[in-house]
C-alpha cells in the first residue's frame, strides 16, 4: 500500500504544478497541430487564382483545378497580391489568368496565362506541375471544340460544353508508383509523423523535467521522513518510478486519443502500439529517475533535462526522418532510445507491422529502459541509505 501512497503523491504533485500541466497537455497538441499541417501541405497544394475579365472560360479553368484532388484553390483581386502571397509561402503557385481570355480562345487566338512559382523552389515547382496539368486538360478540351465547329459547324459554347462532358467519360490512364526492392523508410506524412514523433519526444522531455520531484524531496527531507515510518527503501523507488510511468503513459494515452478523434492518425496494430507506448514509458521514467539522481537542483533539471531531450529527439529523428541524413548521423542517431522508438511507429504505420516486426525495436528499448531504471535505483538507495 505504501508504495501506490507515493506513487499517488508523486502524481498529484506534477498535477498540481499549472506550468508542468501546459508541457504535458498543451504544447504537444500544439507541436503536433504545427508540424503536422506543414508536412501535410506537400499533398495538398495551396494555389493561387487571379481571374479577373477572364470571362467564363477563366471560370472553367478555376472550376478544374477546385475539382482537382490535392489543390486547393485560392482568390487574389491582382497579380501583385498574388506574387507576395507565393513570396510568403501562404500559396505554393499561382496562376494569372489573362483579361480577354474568353474572347481570345472564341477567336482561336492564342493565349497566355502567368503561372507564379519560385524555380528553386521544389514544392512551389510540384504545385506549378500540378498546374500545368489542368491547363494542359482545359487546352486539349479547346482543341476539340475548335475542331468540332471547324469541321461540323455550330457555336463554339456548345462544343465546349460537349467537349467537356466526353473528357468527363474517356477512362483516364493510371499511373502506378512502386518502390523496387525496399520498404517505406519514413512515417506517413501529415498528422501521421507529426503525432508519433511528439509523443516520443515529449514523454522523454517531460520524464527529465518531472526529475525535479525527486530533486525536491530530496532536499526537503521527503525521503527521511517516510523511512523514519514502516516504510523500506525499495518501496520508496517503487512508488517513484510508478509515478514516472503513470505520468508518462497519462501523456501517451492522450496524445494517441487526441491523434486519433481529432487528427485522424491511425496508430496501427493495437497490440503492438501498446507494447510500444508501454516500454517507451519505462525508457522514459528510468530517464527521469536517472536525471533526478544526477542533477543537484530542481533549476538544473527544468532547464538542463529539456534541452538534453531536445538534442536527443533531433539525433533520434523526431525531428526529421533519418533516411536523409548520412550513415554516420544516422548509427550516431541509434545511440539514443529515440531513434528506436522512432524505427518501430515507421514500421507500424508506413509498413503496417505487428509486434513480431516491431520485437528488435522493443528488446532494444526494453535494454534502454532496464538499465537505465538499475542505475537509478541504485544511485537512489545509496541516496536513501
Amino acid at each position: 500500500m505504501s508504495v501506490l501512497a507515493i506513487m499517488t503523491v508523486s502524481v498529484r504533485r506534477v498535477l498540481r504544478d499549472r506550468l508542468s500541466l501546459f508541457f504535458i497537455v498543451i504544447l504537444p497538441i500544439m507541436v503536433i497541430l504545427i508540424i503536422g499541417a506543414s508536412v501535410h501541405g506537400f499533398s495538398t497544394f495551396r494555389v493561387g487564382v487571379v481571374e479577373r475579365g477572364s470571362g467564363a472560360s477563366g471560370k472553367q479553368v478555376t472550376a478544374m483545378l477546385s475539382s482537382t484532388p490535392g489543390i486547393d484553390v485560392r482568390y487574389y483581386p491582382t497579380a501583385s497580391a498574388l506574387e507576395a502571397a507565393v513570396r510568403r509561402s501562404a500559396v505554393q503557385a499561382g496562376l494569372v489568368l489573362p483579361a480577354g481570355m474568353d474572347q481570345a480562345i472564341k477567336g482561336h487566338r492564342v493565349v497566355t496565362a502567368g503561372l507564379v512559382a519560385e524555380s528553386a523552389n521544389p514544392t512551389q515547382q510540384a504545385a506549378a506541375t500540378a498546374v500545368r496539368s489542368v491547363l494542359a486538360r482545359y487546352a486539349e478540351q479547346v482543341q476539340a471544340a475548335r475542331f468540332a465547329t471547324e469541321q461540323v459547324g455550330g457555336k463554339f459554347g456548345s462544343a465546349m460544353i460537349r467537349a467537356g462532358h466526353l473528357a468527363a467519360t474517356v477512362p483516364a490512364v493510371t499511373v502506378v508508383s512502386r518502390q523496387a526492392g525496399t520498404r517505406l523508410a519514413t512515417l506517413p506524412e501529415g498528422f501521421s509523423y507529426s503525432a508519433p514523433t511528439m509523443l516520443v519526444l515529449f514523454v522523454f522531455l517531460n520524464s527529465l523535467a518531472g526529475s525535479a520531484v525527486i530533486i525536491a524531496n530530496r532536499r526537503l527531507g521527503m525521503y527521511e521522513r517516510m523511512l523514519a515510518g514502516p516504510v523500506r527503501s525499495g518501496a520508496v523507488i517503487a512508488g517513484e518510478a510508478l509515478g514516472f510511468v503513470a505520468i508518462a503513459l497519462a501523456q501517451a494515452m492522450l496524445i494517441i486519443a487526441i491523434g486519433a478523434l481529432v487528427f485522424g492518425v491511425s496508430w496501427g496494430d493495437p497490440l503492438a502500439a501498446t507494447a510500444l507506448v508501454g516500454v517507451w514509458a519505462l525508457v522514459g521514467a528510468g530517464a527521469g529517475m536517472l536525471a533526478g539522481t544526477l542533477f543537484s537542483t530542481p533549476e538544473q533539471a527544468t532547464s538542463i533535462g529539456p534541452a538534453l531531450g531536445i538534442a536527443f529527439a533531433m539525433l533520434g529523428g523526431c525531428m526529421w526522418p533519418l533516411s536523409i541524413v548520412g550513415p554516420t548521423m544516422r548509427l550516431l542517431g541509434h545511440f539514443t532510445p529515440q531513434a528506436w522508438a522512432v524505427d518501430a511507429w515507421t514500421r507500424l504505420l508506413s509498413q503496417h507491422g505487428t509486434v513480431a516486426s516491431i520485437a528488435p525495436q522493443l528488446l532494444i528499448l526494453g535494454g534502454f529502459a532496464a538499465s537505465s531504471l538499475a542505475l537509478a535505483s541504485w544511485r537512489l538507495s545509496r541516496r536513501l541509505a
